[in-house]
Order: C-alpha cells, then sequence, then structure tokens
C-alpha cells in the first residue's frame, strides 16, 4: 500500500485534466473506468491508480535496460496490472508471469489484460510465499491488501499461495517483489535461486511494532551479488527523531534496486 497523496498529476498518457480531476473526485474503493492509452480499463480505487500511474508512466520507477528482445519478467503483486502494462509498453515481445491473490483484484487485472489484448502473460491467482498452502488474507480493496496480520480484523479472505522459489529455474530478467510484508520471508526462501535473477525491485515494508528485517533483506540481495539503490515512494518522516508518520499501521516503506553491475552510473 501507498500512501496516497492527492495532488493533481499530470499523466503523459491519460485522455485529459478534466478526466484526473474526476478520478481524484470519486471516493475511495469505489469502482469506475477509465482511459489508459487509448484502451478502456476497468479500477478497483481511483486513487491508487493515480499515484501508481504517476510511479510508473511518469516516474517509470521500474525502468530497464536488457539486450533481451524477449524478457522474461516476474511480477509479485501485479494488482490491476498496471505494472504489467507497463513492462509491455516498454517490451513488447516480454514473457511475463503474474501473481494477484486477491479474488476481486485478480478479475480485474484479468480485464485490463483482456482490455490491452496482451498476449505472453500468464497470471496466477495466488501469493508469493515459502510454501504451498493456504492463509488468511487482508483484502484491503486497493493496492494495499496482504497476508493477515494482528491489527486486521475484517474484510478477511483466505488465499492460495505458492513458493516463488520454484519458477526460478532459468534466467529472469527483472523481478518485481511488491508482496505489502511477505517480502523478507520470500527473499529468504529465493536466496539460492536469486543467481538466475538480473534486476530486482523490492518494496519493503516496515510495520510499527514489529521486528525489521531489513538488515537481513539487505544482506541477501548483497551476498547474491547485486549492486543496491535505496529509495523512499513517499512514506518516510522529515523528522523521524521526532515523529514518524504512521500510515496502514506501517511506519516505513522503501524501494529497494537490485542491479548486477554499477551500470547506471
Amino acid at each position: 500500500m501507498r500512501l496516497i497523496k492527492f495532488e493533481l498529476f499530470t499523466p503523459k498518457a491519460t485522455a485529459s485534466e478534466k478526466e484526473n480531476v474526476r478520478l481524484q473526485s470519486i471516493p475511495r474503493f469505489t469502482h469506475t473506468m477509465t482511459n489508459l492509452f487509448d484502451k478502456r480499463i476497468s479500477l478497483i480505487d481511483a486513487a491508487s491508480y493515480l499515484f501508481i500511474y504517476d510511479e510508473l508512466f511518469n516516474k517509470e520507477i521500474y525502468k530497464f535496460r536488457t539486450e533481451n528482445k524477449q524478457p522474461f519478467i516476474i511480477d509479485c503483486g501485479a494488482n490491476i496490472g498496471l505494472s504489467i502494462i507497463y513492462f509491455k509498453q516498454l517490451y513488447p515481445d516480454a514473457e511475463i508471469l503474474a501473481f494477484e491473490p486477491d479474488e476481486k483484484v485478480f478479475a480485474t487485472l484479468e480485464l485490463n489484460v483482456e482490455s490491452f489484448q496482451l498476449t505472453n502473460v500468464n497470471l496466477i491467482k495466488k501469493a508469493c510465499w515459502s510454501e504451498e498452502t493456504t492463509l488468511k488474507f487482508y483484502s484491503e480493496g486497493a493496492d494495499g491488501g496482504r497476508l493477515l496480520n494482528d491489527e486486521d480484523s475484517e474484510n478477511i479472505i483466505e488465499v492460495k499461495t505458492t513458493q516463488l522459489q520454484k519458477y526460478l529455474n532459468r534466467k529472469v530478467d527483472f523481478l518485481k517483489i511488491d508482496i505489502e510484508g511477505a517480502e523478507v520471508e520470500v527473499i529468504s526462501d529465493i536466496k539460492d535461486q536469486l543467481m538466475y535473477v538480473e534486476n530486482i525491485f523490492v518494496e519493503y515494508h516496515s510495520f510499527v511494532r514489529k521486528e525489521q528485517h531489513l538488515p537481513n533483506l539487505l544482506a541477501i540481495l548483497k551476498n547474491a551479488g547485486f549492486r543496491l539503490h535505496i529509495s523512499t515512494p513517499g512514506l518516510a518522516a522529515q523528522q523521524p527523531f521526532i515523529k514518524i508518520p504512521v500510515y496502514a499501521n506501517m511506519d516505513n516503506q522503501i524501494n529497494i534496486y537490485g542491479f548486477r553491475e554499477n551500470k547506471n552510473v
């Protein structure tokens, strides 16, 4: 889940400023439709759409280079499919394997992939985890669904999980892991398979009063041979010794980028 700031974005591909204003006026977690690259897409939450759109299509936080004309991309936490659409804009012939466990969100993901007539995209309705099982899941209604924690008391569903490890048996040009707190469990389980991954993006989530596993996560990525870059997507304190902002029971959110050499300097 992102810390949503209600600002008037100026996306490159939306129809008009008027449409952005309309989307910002829609109550949270309300279904609507909009146009993206002249295609009709379905939204489950307009505010999160605007925020993610700005991250993906304006700031292009997932942009990466590869000489492979048909890169293999694994998307853990695909949500409604904006990341898949972005990757297909970047590399039209890419092969994409995408995971999204929330049944309602998955249905919207399928509709959007179909609307764009995307090919070579395999959608799996499961959560990435360290084993094949069924777990309780908090269905947030936008981009913040997650495996259950102690503070969750409503909107609880059950989801099937899959072990990401078994899909890492070939070169992966880009691995995206944005799974709302399950990232350390998954990264720990795939540490021996990270040698197959060329570029990795992990969104790390720190929860209030929960042990912070960021050092463990960074150590695994470093030991796997990645050079690391870290940025904050919005939930960051200006004066952390004085006050730390909390959003959705998170007290920090960090974007971690890993690549195989110091090629981006």
